[in-house]
């Protein structure tokens, strides 16, 4: 019905305004023959209301059975094939003429991929790209009649414009070992932060779809965490377990402690506990803001999963970044009773870790606060200062791809393929050069800095709470990447770029903004 509408209101516009007057007013003439009334009740029910009625639904349904019908005739592959088609087509014109509908379908789609990949070897990441493709068309397409470009006069969006033409010259970096390396990895480092200018757009003047894409993310979040408790009680499912027992090395991340790692959705348990440490977060910052109870109920709730399940990912960053994240939220508030309540809870967990305990759950999270005693982290900062002199020899470094999967696979003699780099900024350091870690460490700072600044001059409560928020997830992220790749994996860095299109929009639904 939806893509009825923008067919109506795009295609045939001339068509409609001269028109509509017959399709309404006329029926009810009494001169016409009960054809024309029936005509001009179609005509009314297609172009004035646009299907969006029961005859619609109906006629929606109808055309459903015989489709159903005809694809039962064929092979699964080819009904698969055509059903992808026949649904495929209208949300991508839905993408072309709606952004926020394109943002929501990303966010489901980077989700799908990752949680896909344990079933099928199908390059479903491609359809990511398309969405994120056809979305920036629609824009570009929007913007030769608009010519209003303020959704990107911004400095955060001039330092991300700066961050991807920085990464698209790195094709021409004489370092760079493998142009496919760098096809690969452009995608994940820098092609979809062009999600950001697409979420710019969209909110721009849409309260609405911002706050439904807010919601959205955190649904998607308070799923994970439901489905990462049922794993814990109930199992993984047959496919996942055969998926995680296919590989030696991926059944060593998983299989830990004597237990195995929880990753819900996501495609390794570092990125989910990661993912539900700033979800716990955001919960608490909008218990605090003024929400209607149901709301609280929920955001509680969310907490309380998202806390319990993250405990079973045995990602020690995930645990470091709770407190982390509490002391940014109340340094940003200063609010009395936010203080209060995180000198106690610093108290109980102080507590709970100088606490003996045989529990393997406990015991990591314990292990997570004493670095000193820590071997995977003692290991982590050897690589750092074995890789130092590398980085500050080589301003642009050795090449996007150059390390982790794409350089084994594509550079497998280079001894870069084979550096466990782990840390974000670390990889920057390696593949961009020490140019390229100045640019991805002022990216940081320029997210910080445009949460903070339009956290102080927003008067709006709800906002206000927004605001401080997201600037926590964000700082939580920023300083994640310090030990492991929090950005770059899917779906956090979907929701990443939309939470920056969020901080540079939402300022303008204050209408007490200084």
């Amino acid at each position: 019905m939806y893509v009825f509408h923008y067919l109506c209101a795009y295609s045939i516009p001339v068509f409609y305004q001269k028109h509509a007057f017959m399709f309404t007013g006329k029926m009810f003439d009494k001169s016409q023959t009960h054809l024309s009334v029936l005509c001009a009740w179609v005509m009314r029910m297609l172009l004035v209301q646009k299907l969006n009625n029961p005859f619609g639904l109906g006629l929606i349904l109808l055309l459903s059975v015989p489709i159903a019908y005809l694809l039962a005739q064929f092979d699964l592959k080819v009904s698969a094939l055509i059903f992808g088609i026949l649904v495929g087509l209208p949300l991508v014109f839905l993408c072309l003429v709606q952004p926020s509908v394109g943002l929501g379908m990303m966010l489901f789609t980077a989700v799908l991929v990752v949680f896909g990949a344990k079933f099928t070897g199908a390059p479903i990441g491609t359809l990511l790209d398309l969405l994120i493709l056809v979305s920036a068309v629609g824009i570009l397409l929007r913007q030769i009649r608009e010519r209003d470009w303020s959704f990107v006069k911004n400095p955060l969006s001039l330092m991300i414009m700066v961050w991807l033409y920085y990464n698209i010259l790195q094709i021409l970096n004489p370092g760079a070992e493998s142009k496919m390396a760098w096809l690969y990895t452009v995608r994940s480092v820098a092609i979809q932060q062009i999600v950001f200018f697409i979420g710019a757009y969209a909110f721009k003047d849409n309260l609405k779809a911002l706050l439904f894409l807010l919601k959205f993310i955190l649904g998607l979040c308070f799923l994970g965490a439901i489905y990462g408790l049922k794993q814990q009680y109930f199992g993984f499912s047959a496919a996942e377990e055969a998926w995680i027992y296919a590989d030696p090395k991926r059944f060593e991340l998983y299989y830990q402690w004597n237990m195995m790692r929880i990753p819900s959705y996501c495609y390794d348990p570092t990125t989910f506990g990661i993912l539900m440490a700033c979800f716990a977060m955001m919960c608490v910052v909008l218990l605090v803001a003024p929400t209607r109870v149901w709301q609280k109920i929920l955001l509680g709730i969310g907490f309380i999963c998202s806390m319990w399940v993250m405990g079973y990912t045995g990602t020690r960053t995930a645990f470091v970044l709770v407190p982390v994240g509490a002391v940014f939220y109340a340094a940003m508030t200063l609010n009395r009773n936010v203080l209060i309540a995180s000198l106690f809870f610093a108290v109980l967990g102080a507590g709970f870790i100088m606490k003996s305990s045989s529990s393997g759950v406990v015991y990591r999270i314990q292990s997570a606060f004493k670095p000193k005693e820590d071997d995977s982290m003692n290991l982590r900062l050897a690589n750092q200062k074995k890789i130092q002199p590398y980085i500050q020899g080589h301003a642009m470094g050795g090449g996007l791809g150059s390390c982790g999967v794409w350089g084994e696979r594509f550079n497998p003699d280079s001894e870069l393929s084979h550096f466990p780099h782990d840390s974000s900024f670390v990889r920057m350091g390696v593949e961009l050069g020490w140019i390229g870690l100045i640019l991805y460490t002022l990216l940081h700072y320029f997210v910080l800095r445009t949460g903070l600044y339009y956290y102080i001059r927003c008067e709006d409560p709800m906002i206000k709470a927004i605001y401080a928020g997201i600037s926590t997830w964000c700082f939580m992220l920023a300083v994640a990447c310090y030990a492991q790749e929090a950005i770059l994996q899917l779906p956090m860095n979907v929701m990443y770029n939309i939470f920056l299109a969020i901080l540079v929009s939402l300022k303008r639904f204050d209408p007490a903004y200084r």
